[in-house]
């Protein structure tokens, strides 16, 4: 049994096994598509929403979970757990953290007795994951809360994520590039290499095939994690596993990795870069 209990959102795109084993809770994003409102890895699946992605015509759009959203699962917490760690992805990012801060002091009113860690890893996707996983992980080993937040801290601050795009159209669509980038980029057939740094998407360059692609998201994660690390390494997709399983070979012949998740981009996640994206997330141990 956890001595703190871990929560976070849907973004953090953490494999559902793992939740289950780690005993992780999650609060959903939302994607609204028309009419619909659909709450991330509840009502809408990856495989799901990547078939429908492929058609869209237009792109729906996210919104970060609200304080009540967060408040509810706090208090289903508090049932088994006076100590509780939650993670929000950057709040550069979104406004995941200020929501979350807002619950906890709607919380704190309620429940005094029950004491509750924010943490804004200032990551993406399971750069992110990893910080919420590690932070599990030692809970369950029997860590203090303060054990348990310094992990979530550190292994936060210590994680890259890395990703390329297969096209610029749902880069465009959310309106992320401007019409002259897509159509020089699409008619160059470029891949866009992002990251994050200091809590926000940067971009890393580009590059024309996705060998070059992979070949670059590597040299850029051994420069990071510096020569003859070993590496906690998640390899996310949408809709493409076996790229990710070309990347994860590029990645593994170059850099040690003690540990391998593969697994989908959360579709609130999905929906700013489109299918045929993969990335890597990793840390160094």
């Amino acid at each position: 049994m956890a001595t703190v209990g871990i929560l976070t959102d849907t973004t953090a795109s953490i494999p559902e096994d793992m939740i289950a084993q780690l005993g992780i809770r999650l609060v959903p994003y939302y994607v609204h598509r028309g009419l619909e409102t659909l709450r991330d890895m509840v009502d809408i699946r990856p495989d799901e929403f990547v078939a429908y992605l492929r058609q869209a015509v237009s792109l729906p759009t996210t919104a970060n979970p609200s304080p009540g959203d967060y408040l509810a699962v706090l208090q289903d917490l508090a049932r088994t757990t006076k100590q509780i760690v939650a993670l929000t992805m950057t709040s550069k990012g979104s406004g995941a953290y200020q929501s979350c801060k807002a619950a906890v002091t709607m919380f704190r009113e309620k429940l005094p007795d029950v004491q509750v860690e924010v943490v804004d890893t200032l990551r993406v996707a399971m750069s992110h994951g990893w910080a919420a996983i590690e932070a599990a992980r030692i809970a369950l080993q029997g860590a203090s809360l303060r054990e348990v937040t310094a992990r979530a801290v550190e292994v936060s601050r210590r994680a890259m994520m890395i990703q390329t795009a297969d096209t610029l159209r749902y880069l465009y669509m959310g309106g992320r590039i401007g019409r002259a980038q897509h159509l020089v980029g699409s008619l160059l057939n470029i891949k866009p290499l992002i990251g994050i740094e200091q809590g926000s998407i940067v971009a890393l360059g580009v590059a024309r095939t996705r060998p070059t692609a992979y070949a670059r998201i590597v040299q850029i994660a051994r420069k990071f994690v510096g020569e003859g690390a070993k590496v906690r390494a998640a390899f996310t997709h949408v809709g493409a596993p076996e790229e990710a399983g070309e990347l994860r070979r590029n990645f593994e012949g170059v850099i040690e990795c003690v540990e391998v998740i593969v697994g989908s981009l959360s579709p609130a996640l999905a929906v700013h870069s489109g299918p045929g994206t993969v990335g890597v997330s990793f840390f160094a141990v």
